[in-house]
């Protein structure tokens, strides 16, 4: 599959890591892929502190935020992908919120 087959916007940045990507299309990679669920973050002094005190549904609802917690991770160790901040237990809450029926 080339960049062209990608349905990307035209300024889309060239992927510096696309391994995990070219794994899962069962193309050959030079190594095994490894990635980081965001639970893995829990144990990093930078995420302790960056949730400190954050309600956590409120996190969860900020992209900025959601973006910061999964790349915490990957600026520490090279991992070839990671899970993006969220949780399972959004889709209940909003779903009580009433966005959704």
């Amino acid at each position: 599959m080339s960049q062209d087959d990608l349905i990307l916007p035209k300024d889309f940045p060239q992927l510096k890591n696309d391994t995990f990507l070219r794994a899962a299309r069962g193309e050959e990679t030079e190594h095994v892929p490894v990635w980081c669920m965001r639970q893995a973050g829990r144990y990093l002094p930078e995420f302790r502190e960056f949730r400190a005190g954050k309600d956590f549904f409120d996190t969860c609802r900020s992209p900025e935020a959601c973006c910061e917690l999964t790349l915490q991770p990957l600026r520490r160790f090279p991992f070839d992908a990671a899970i993006i901040f969220s949780d399972i237990l959004v889709i209940p809450q909003v779903r009580l919120s009433g966005l959704i029926n």
